[in-house]
This record gives C-alpha cells, structure tokens and sequence, in this order.
C-alpha cells in the first residue's frame, strides 16, 4: 500500500471507525497491517490495550520505552502483565545512560530542560522503534487533553511516518475503568493514589482534589506532551 492508498484508507475508516469498537478497530487495523507494534505505557488506557490486544492477536509486538527513571510500581506492573499473559513487552531505551546523560547536559536536566530530557530518553527512542514497522497503536483518549481532543481513530502520523490507530479515542475516564473492572485487569496501583496519569518519576507528582486529571504532569512547567504526540 503506497502513501497515497494509505491516505485513502485512512479517511475512509476515520469516518467508519467512529462507530466501531475497539476491538473492531484493533482487529481490522492487525489484518492490514501485520507489521503494527503496541507502545505501552502501563497506564489505564494501555493495561486495557494489553488486555484486548492478547485476546485478539497475542503475537503482536508490544513495546515500551524505559525511561530509567519510571516509579517502581509502573515496573512491577510490567513484571506482572508479562507474567499473567505469558508475554515479553519489548524494552527500548534511550542511546544515554543517566550517567551519561549527566555528564553530557548536567544534573536533573528533567527540571532545567525537560523537553531535551523527553526528547532524549523517550523521543529518540520512539522514533528509532516505529522506524521498523508499517504502523502503531496508542492509548490516546480525546477527553485526556486539549492536545488530543481532536485525535482520530485512525490517522497518518506525519511525525513518525506511519499509521497510527487511537482506538479508545472517544471511550471516557469512566469507560477505561468499567473495563478493567469488568475484565480484571492488572493496571498500576499508582492509580489508587490520586495518580491518574502516569510518568517518570521526577516528573509526575500526586493529582489534588479538584485539579485536571494531567495536572501531575511537568507540574510547574508549561510543558503538557512528551513529544510522542503531535
């Protein structure tokens, strides 16, 4: 499928995709393109992701980026998913070391730069990963931000350069924890404790009552991305 096919077909299914659930999406996006990858985060959205991808299709890819600088509760909840499913998720990490990292750009750079210290351990990472496959599927809800809320269920990722699917794009905060409760599914215990979104270490603080369920993220900051998405 040359781009101008693949532009086709994605605002084709952009529009039949609205109406079609998750795993319908996930099933038809597998069949078209075989080379597709999971890029998990262990969060919620993702843990849900994991949940239906093994039922659908148990060969496909899953990747993380290991950061060095998760929370240990988000590897525990790694060593447990891979261990209830029988699956090895793909540990990609970033060209530095910390140390390495430190000595080249000084200490803490997440708190003097945090948008080079993304672009480094999760930015680079990602790209170089995506660069073997034909498309990717993402944990992107539309109500999780004003940067997404406009996400399709399928779309070009002119960034990356490949198809990027959104399947749980129109599902709510309310939908992703009826299913996991539904399905029992192993999710982060950080969630209990007023983290609803979930990053490195140095980075995501505790949400407050009342405050916007990302606001634990680059709290301080202006920043809102990761860079991962557009």
């Amino acid at each position: 499928m040359n781009l101008l096919e693949k532009e086709d077909w994605i605002k084709d299914r952009a529009v039949r995709f609205e109406q079609a659930s998750a795993d319908e999406i996930i099933a038809e996006a597998i069949e078209t393109f075989p080379n597709l990858t999971f890029a998990c985060s262990f969060g919620a959205e993702d843990v849900v992701l994991v949940d239906i991808l093994q039922k659908i299709s148990p060969s496909t890819d899953i990747f993380y980026l290991d950061t060095d600088f998760h929370f240990q509760e988000t590897y525990d909840t790694r060593d447990r998913l891979q261990q209830h499913y029988g699956k090895e998720f793909l540990r990609v990490s970033p060209v530095l070391t910390p140390v390495e990292q430190a000595e080249q750009y000084g200490e803490a750079l997440w708190s003097t730069n945090p948008n080079q210290c993304c672009g480094i351990r999760k930015v680079e990472p990602l790209t170089r990963i995506l660069s073997q496959y034909d498309a990717w599927i993402t944990g992107i809800r539309r109500d999780q931000a004003p940067t997404r809320a406009n996400a399709k269920k399928v779309e070009y990722d002119q960034k990356f350069g490949l198809v990027k699917f959104n399947p749980l794009a129109d599902w709510t905060n309310d939908d992703v924890w009826q299913y996991i409760r539904a399905h029992d599914v192993i999710y982060n215990p950080l969630h209990d404790r007023n983290y609803p979104s979930i990053g490195c270490s140095y980075c995501t603080r505790e949400v407050l009552p009342g405050e916007d369920p990302r606001a634990g993220r680059w709290s301080g900051n202006e920043k809102t991305e990761c860079g991962l998405h557009k």
